[in-house]
Order: structure tokens, then C-alpha cells, then sequence
């Protein structure tokens, strides 16, 4: 291994701290796989949470992996050398246990480079035994594992805390072959084995699924019945994230508004804050370090006491920073805390740029609302707004669009207004991202928009408004947001696209050359009766998603 690459890594480890440590020698070897670069990993709360978790099981000892740096990765490719674990420089071959986080789908990309940078075969059917057991959990496992689940001997459906003990428990035990570990595992709770299932396809569809004796017909996503049980909160801090000198301190889990396109109010349910004092406590730990605060939660307005919070970090001679807020539960106390943090700027999330999509979507929110919201942020002296709105969304018209256009000229009058008044610049950003059909939500059955209609409408809007100052427009690309629609919607045999693309260095090479039907996939409206990739999974209330999708389109089920 190159020693630049050994020292950058000990570099890494050097300018980490906080009280996580692997504990040496013996026990379950596992090692933690971040599919992504070091920066990324190390922003994300669940990745450092269950890093956590594992080290502190017992017999257990845990280090971390993750996507190479450019560099590394070309000196990798370049000498043929094995991708090395961060803390004990081991290749991840030599492991127990590979256990990939993955938050988003558009990293499965990168799991057939780590598994070829590691000697291991991308695919559990071709494995060795004696090469490491490969498992994966984390958000984007929670909707739809199937794109790659060829490559996984175990999948964590839910939520770390409630399977993970019982899982590691049973694994230190490792009775018998492997096929009897992993038909043992297939009776816990939260546990799936992808090759206990067979699923049978027609075209884009997916028309059977057989699954083995004693394995069961539908997998239990869990949920952590008791949050008091622990904080979730920074654990390791280090200036190499997005989130350098920061505090981060998870509010509560899930969002009660439920909101037909987002998978954050459906797979998370039921919805759980935690209580005051101990989000205090872990918040005024921070505090005492000198960090700045980061409050995480979907819905960060909607927690309780939420101002009293935010007025206790600043009376206590902290900072503090939120992501976003939601328009109707503004709380004029923290905002007052925000400005005295020195936080300058707040984002909203309109989502739908007329009031009839905002309907369509059950956002709750009027335009009397967005802007009265505005009005409290401005009057407060924040004058940077940050917009998210959704394009592409089900039965948008150019009339939509030409409101979210009026909308947008509202607010930014409001926002000028103030900025003169206060001598001071303002500016509106709109993020701007394409509709994406996501598993275990209402609009799960509906079609992504054409790229081209789409790149049709970023163009009007940018004609619209791009020329407007004191206003910037960012959009997520078309394409990378089919790409995403794919792997969010696909089925087992986009696992061989992944390895093809991984082969080829290039996705959209290996698109071409694929004979599956991948318009298929994401354009096509989807019947209510339909299999789904992901139908063997038990996320609660399949009924409610089915109602809530005929209210929405006016089925005869909609009163």
C-alpha cells in the first residue's frame, strides 16, 4: 500500500475525537462499509450511530471502510493493492463480517468497486464460505433492497437498535454452515436473506415470489420501541464533514405530516420524539465543547418545547442550526434564538408550486401561510430563503408552473423589502427536484416524468426567473434523478447493470448496453394490484397507502 495513502488515513484517525475506540483482538471481526468518500460517511448520524452500537456489543470488535478518494482509488487500480479498513489497515477480505451502510440508493453504485477493490465477488451465490458473511442496512434497505440483493447475504429491514443485538448475538454464535447461520437469521425479526426468496419477472414486472420452507412470507421492518434508551448524537467529531465543528442531535424519528410523496413520514412510523430532558443533555453536551448545535428531525418545528430548546443553548452561550422548518409551525422564540446563533439563513419547503399540487400531495400549507412564514423569517432580520419545491409531480401542468413563478416573485418582494429596509442583501435559492415514485409511499404506483419534459420545464423556469436578482436556481439533474427512479423501483436484476457499469466505469454505457426494460421501470404508472420488488417487506398499512393514493387521484375509494 502506498505509504501516502497509509499516512493519509492515519491522518484521518488523528484528527478525529470523541470516546469510540475498537477494541482489540478476538470476538466477531466485522467492518463497517460507508458506500462513499470519508466526507459523506463520517456527515452521516446513522453511520456514526451504529458504529457506535457495534463496538459497544459485546465480543465484537468493529473498524471502518469507505469509497476511496480519487486518488487512493486510482493508486488502488493502478497497483492492484486491496482496500485497507481505516483503523486497523486489514483488508476488508480478512474480516468476519462486512456490514454496508447505505442511506441512498444512488451509492449501490459503488458497491461492486468495493467489492472488486477487495478481492471479494460481488455476488453471495458465487462466495467462497471462508471469504466474510456481507450484510447491509440503512434507509435506502428500509424501501427497496431488491437492486442489490444479489450481493447481500443479510439485509437489517427497520431501524438499527431492535435487530442488531439479537443479530450479532446469533452470528458470535455461528453453529453449523453457513446456509443453516442464514436460515437461523431468516427467523428474526428485521432479518432478510435474499436467497430464501425467488422472484419470477415478466418484462419490467415482477408476477411470483417463491420463498423457501421455514423462511417467512413477509419480513417485519422494525421500529425502536423505547428512543429514551439512547441518544442518537455525533459521536465521533472531525473537521473532515460537512458538518465540521458541529453537534449533531437527533430531535425525534419519522414525520407526522405524511405527506404522499415522501418516504420519511411512511417508513419510519410510527412517529417518536425524544423527551425533553434528554435531548437537552446530549445538546448542552455539546454545548460545553464549544460546538455549535445541529438539530436533526424530518419536522424540526413540530418538536415540542422546540423554542424553550433553542433559548436554552443561546442562554447557555451556544450556537445552534436546524435544517429546515415547516411553514405552519413556525415559532417566533426560535427564531429569535436562530438570529442571536447567527444563522442568516432558513429553508422552506413549499414542495409543490401551486396550491393545487400542494393539495395533491397533502402538504397542508396555503399560500397565505408560505408567506406569512416569510414575513416572520424577514422581520427577524433572516433574508436568506432557501425554497425546495418539487417539479414533475402527478397531473402538473404549465399552470403549476406558472404559479410557483408567481410564488416565487411574491416572496422575493417581501424579501427585497426588508433587505432595503435593513440595508442589508437578500436572496432567494430555489432548489428545484424532480418528482422520484418512492417505495412505501401513496405515489409509489405513479410515473417519473420523462427527462426531456422535464429538462423542458428547468428551462422555462430558468427564463422565468433566472434573469430575476437576488434569486439563483439549482436543480437536481434529470438524469441522475432517473437513475435514482431506477434503483429505487428496481428489482434483482439491476444488480448485474451495477456490476456491468462498475466494468464498463460508466453508467450510462452500461444503460445502454442493458437489455432490460428501464423506462419500464421508472415511466410506467404502476396498477394498484401489481406485484412490487418490495411487497415482501411489512411496513405497516399497505391499505392506508392504497386510500390515501385514490384520494389523491379522485379513485372511487376517495370519500
Amino acid at each position: 500500500m502506498s505509504w501516502k495513502i497509509i499516512e493519509r488515513k492515519r491522518a484521518l484517525l488523528a484528527g478525529e475525537s470523541g470516546p469510540v475506540t475498537g477494541k482489540g483482538g478476538g470476538g466477531l471481526s466485522c467492518c463497517l462499509v460507508y458506500p462513499n468518500r470519508y466526507h459523506s460517511a463520517m456527515s452521516n448520524l446513522g453511520f456514526q450511530a451504529v458504529y457506535a452500537m457495534l463496538n459497544a456489543l459485546p465480543g465484537v470488535t468493529c473498524d471502518r471502510a469507505f469509497l476511496p478518494e480519487r486518488e487512493e482509488l486510482e493508486e488502488l487500480e493502478r497497483t492492484r493493492e486491496t482496500l485497507l479498513s481505516l483503523e486497523t489497515e486489514r483488508p476488508l477480505s480478512s474480516f468476519d463480517l462486512i456490514a454496508f451502510s447505505i442511506s441512498f440508493e444512488s451509492d449501490y453504485l459503488n458497491l461492486p468497486v468495493i467489492f472488486r477493490l477487495s478481492g471479494i465477488h460481488p455476488f453471495a451465490a458465487e462466495r467462497s464460505p471462508l471469504q466474510p458473511l456481507v450484510m447491509a442496512g440503512g434507509a435506502a434497505l428500509f424501501l427497496n433492497p431488491e437492486p442489490v440483493a444479489p450481493f447481500l447475504d443479510l439485509v437489517c429491514v427497520g431501524e438499527a437498535e431492535p435487530i442488531l443485538p439479537g443479530l450479532f448475538e446469533l452470528l458470535q454464535r455461528g453453529a453449523g454452515s453457513r446456509l443453516d447461520l442464514l436460515a437461523d437469521a431468516s427467523a428474526l425479526p428485521g432479518v432478510y436473506v435474499p436467497s430464501l426468496y425467488e422472484p419470477k419477472y415478466e418484462g419490467a414486472r415482477q408476477v411470483a415470489l417463491k420463498v423457501a420452507p421455514g423462511a417467512p412470507e413477509k419480513v417485519c421492518r422494525l421500529w425502536d420501541p423505547d428512543p429514551e434508551s439512547r441518544p442518537t448524537a455525533t459521536v465521533l467529531h472531525t473537521a473532515a464533514t460537512e458538518f465540521s465543528g458541529m453537534h449533531l442531535v437527533e430531535l425525534s424519528r419519522g414525520c407526522p405530516r405524511a405527506c404522499r410523496f415522501c418516504a420519511a413520514g411512511f417508513i419510519y412510523l410510527p412517529y417518536r420524539t425524544r423527551s425533553p430532558e434528554l435531548v437537552r443533555r446530549e445538546v448542552m453536551e455539546g454545548v460545553g465543547e464549544g460546538r455549535k448545535v445541529g438539530l436533526v428531525a424530518a419536522a424540526v418545528s413540530d418538536y415540542a418545547g422546540i423554542g424553550d430548546l433553542c433559548c436554552d443553548i443561546v442562554a447557555a452561550g451556544g450556537k445552534f442550526s436546524v435544517s429546515s422548518f415547516r411553514i405552519d409551525h413556525l415559532d417566533g422564540r426560535m427564531i429569535e434564538a436562530l438570529k442571536a446563533s447567527g444563522q442568516k439563513s432558513v429553508a422552506l419547503a413549499p414542495e409543490g408550486g401551486s396550491q393545487r399540487l400542494r393539495d395533491l400531495v397533502k402538504k397542508g400549507i396555503d399560500e397565505e401561510q408560505i408567506l406569512a412564514a416569510c414575513d416572520m423569517l424577514v422581520s427577524h432580520d433572516i433574508l436568506n430563503l432557501k425554497l425546495y419545491f418539487i417539479i414533475g409531480l402527478p397531473t402538473e401542468t404549465q399552470e403549476d408552473l406558472d404559479e410557483l413563478v408567481a410564488l416565487t416573485v411574491k416572496i422575493r418582494e417581501r424579501v427585497l423589502a426588508a433587505a432595503k429596509a435593513n440595508r442589508r442583501l437578500g436572496e432567494i435559492q430555489l432548489s428545484v427536484n424532480p418528482f422520484i415514485p418512492k417505495p412505501f409511499t401513496p405515489f409509489q404506483w405513479c410515473a417519473m416524468e420523462p427527462v426531456k419534459s422535464l429538462e423542458k420545464k428547468w428551462k422555462f423556469l430558468q427564463k422565468a426567473l433566472g434573469r430575476l436578482s437576488n434569486v439563483k436556481l439549482q436543480m437536481e439533474s434529470p438524469r441522475e434523478a432517473y437513475q435514482q427512479a431506477l434503483l429505487s423501483r428496481g428489482d434483482r436484476r439491476l444488480a448485474e447493470l451495477l456490476v456491468e457499469a462498475d466494468r464498463l466505469r460508466h453508467w450510462k454505457e452500461a444503460l445502454r448496453e442493458t437489455d432490460l426494460d428501464c423506462d419500464g421501470y421508472v415511466h410506467r404508472e404502476v396498477p394498484l394490484d401489481e406485484m412490487l420488488p418490495w411487497d415482501f417487506i411489512d411496513g405497516g398499512d399497505t391499505g392506508r397507502l392504497k386510500r390515501e393514493y385514490l384520494k389523491a387521484f379522485g379513485g372511487e375509494d376517495a370519500g
